[in-house]
């Protein structure tokens, strides 16, 4: 069968932001050194060049491509390789498209519920560094102060400790802070331990002890712990929860009506959702499903600990962009990779400040952040100009796994392909 040019370069796309999405920075390219203007304009052109934002046509002039969509989600639920539901929100200047499939439950077989609330994972990062952006914003903050003055005794210095380490470097990942333990790699043990209770504040001690894994500003190193630190100097500044702080700042501001933050010992999602699972090997060959909906989040806290839906992530997404979180100057930080290595691949840094910088094939950028809780995969991003989004909760039977999810891939390719 011949393939088209439209559907290679949609497995070209899906290829380039499913790997930067899922496994790390190893695909997606960073321009070392473009200027401010390049970061904000998000395409270049002919000559490698990236034109000013205000004198280039959209990114996306055309609608998504609604067939590809409607495929890519085609077919999921109890006996799909990959996942049980999906739903996606596709928007932008260009057009819109909405769509869903699956079901609800294994069990019953109902259908997958339109306006379900999911686990979104990391993309609660996203939210906290909005926060402290705004805090910055306030003067409240300061990026390039050490976070140990604002919490005195939490990264203590002397030998073998730590050198001052900067809110931006917490930011953006840099800090060389490890990362604290858990109850183990594997599934089973997640499982086992599935409803624990778990104090951040234990979590960041836990870290500390280690010692720094590098000094500050000399790798990226993306995980958990920087934006666990990061909820204790939000709770610090505004003397409030960090939940409270968030849903002040963001949820309420914004309308996110059906956005939460699980109460410290809740392991149920409130409200209409669609159950996650994952697929377990069988001794005897084969893979069941094992029903991970209910789980107690508190490790996550504000590295990942949000509930929320698609529309209420698409309006946070588009607020975010248009800069009405977090004023325009400090929203750059959100659009600014360091100029450093991942300290896990070698390759240059796409982590920002919450969120990660995305090349298409052609040079195009695009930003995003991705979500993953067992039985939840959740993606928010697009342009800089809006000319596209995409949001998407995929009930993947694998969301932790290495290999990326085809559900996924084929949502990604669809989405930024039109």
């Amino acid at each position: 069968m011949k393939t088209s040019t439209r559907t290679r370069t949609r497995t070209l796309i899906a290829a380039a932001l499913v790997l930067g999405i899922v496994s790390g920075p190893a695909v997606a390219a960073h321009a070392a050194g473009a200027p401010a203007a390049a970061v904000a304009a998000g395409a270049a052109g002919p000559d490698g060049r990236v034109r000013a934002a205000g004198a280039q046509a959209p990114l996306f002039p055309s609608p998504p491509d609604a067939a590809a969509l409607e495929r890519a989600i085609a077919g999921l639920g109890a006996d799909h390789p990959e996942a049980t539901a999906a739903l996606v929100r596709v928007g932008g200047t260009s057009g819109s498209w909405r769509g869903g499939s699956g079901v609800a439950d294994v069990r019953s077989g109902r259908g997958a519920i339109e306006d379900a609330r999911f686990r979104a994972g990391s993309v609660t990062k996203t939210f906290t560094a909005a926060v402290v952006l705004q805090l910055a914003a306030e003067g409240r903050v300061d990026l390039d102060r050490p976070v140990q003055e604002y919490l005195p005794g939490l990264l203590p210095g002397g030998p073998g400790g730590f050198e001052p380490v900067s809110v931006r470097q917490l930011l953006n990942y840099t800090s060389g802070l490890r990362s604290a333990d858990g109850p183990g790699d594997a599934f089973a043990d997640e499982y086992a331990h599935r409803f624990d209770v778990v104090d951040p504040r234990a979590l960041i001690a836990n870290a500390v002890a280690k010692g720094p894994e590098s000094r500050p500003g000399e790798k990226q190193h993306y995980s958990n712990i920087h934006y666990t630190v990061l909820g204790v100097l939000i709770e610090k500044v505004t003397g409030t929860t960090y939940e409270k702080a968030v849903s002040q700042r963001i949820l309420r501001p914004l309308g996110l009506r059906d956005t939460s933050f699980p109460a410290r010992t809740q392991t149920r999602i409130p409200g209409p959702h669609n159950h996650g699972y994952q697929a377990v090997p069988r001794p005897g060959g084969g893979s069941s499903l094992v029903d991970v909906t209910e789980w107690n989040s508190s490790s996550n806290w504000a590295a990942g600990d949000l509930i929320s839906t698609t529309a209420d992530l698409e309006r946070f997404t588009v607020a975010l962009f248009g800069g009405k979180v977090v004023p325009r100057p400090q929203l750059e930080e959100m659009f600014t990779v360091p100029d450093v290595q991942d300290a896990e691949t070698g390759e240059h840094a796409v982590q920002t400040a919450g969120l990660k910088e995305f090349r298409l094939p052609g040079g195009a950028v695009v930003y995003g952040k991705t979500g993953a809780r067992f039985g939840y995969n959740t993606v928010i991003g697009g342009s800089r100009d809006l000319s596209r989004t995409l949001v998407y909760s995929v009930n993947s039977t694998d969301a932790k796994g290495r290999d990326m999810n085809k559900v996924a891939m084929g949502i990604v390719g669809a989405a930024f392909a039109g």
